[in-house]
């Protein structure tokens, strides 16, 4: 099992947009397709930062279920184009991370 921890920078003054689109659109779409979004985050000091957290039970998961979110239509034609107003996405950073032995999220 891992985790896919993902840091996206907002355009300027585009943050509280974004967080009502991940959680009203994206998250819900992703949930519908089978991914495991374990949280979804704010930066307290950065007012243009944004965090989020999927789970995968391997990476065949991984791949199958990207699949089904990132070929299907609804994600091509109507959810991807507005990511772009939102985010700048030069910036985005996807860590994969794998929880240690004591950490209480396994």
């Amino acid at each position: 099992m891992f985790y896919e921890f993902r840091q996206y920078t907002t355009l300027p003054g585009k943050r509280a947009e974004w967080v009502k689109f991940m959680e009203s659109v994206i998250i819900p779409f992703q949930v519908s397709k089978g991914m495991i979004v374990v949280g979804s985050f704010v930066d307290e000091e950065d007012e243009n930062t944004y965090y989020w957290t999927r789970r995968f039970k391997n990476e065949k998961e991984r791949e199958r279920l990207y699949k089904n979110v990132y070929e299907s239509d609804e994600w091509k034609d109507t959810i991807a184009p507005r990511v772009g107003e939102m985010l700048d996405r030069k910036k985005t950073v996807v860590k994969r991370i794998v929880p240690t032995p004591r950490s209480i999220i396994q």
